[in-house]
């Protein structure tokens, strides 16, 4: 999850620097991701795993980090399975 996540931010996140070279912790706006970059990030996510980040999930905080995204993404994995279900 956690590459599939640096690969999304490398094609997405237009970061100063390359994504491997950042800590999962590491302030993923410190390292220039823009607002307009965090959309595409998520929906390029959203697509890669299925799923749909609820409004709630919206903020800056949950993209801040590696970390973030992956703590969100556990979050949803639930969710994204039962939409799996349904279908």
């Amino acid at each position: 999850m956690i590459d599939t996540v640096r690969r999304l931010l490398q094609e997405h996140g237009r970061l100063h620097s390359p994504v491997d070279h950042l800590a999962s912790d590491a302030n993923l706006y410190d390292a220039g991701l823009t607002p307009f970059a965090a959309i595409r990030t998520m929906l390029a996510i959203e697509e890669a795993f299925g799923v749909e980040f609820p409004v709630t999930m919206l903020r800056r905080q949950s993209f801040n980090s590696i970390d973030s995204i992956v703590a969100c993404l556990e979050r949803l994995g639930p969710i994204a399975d039962r939409q799996r279900r349904a279908a």
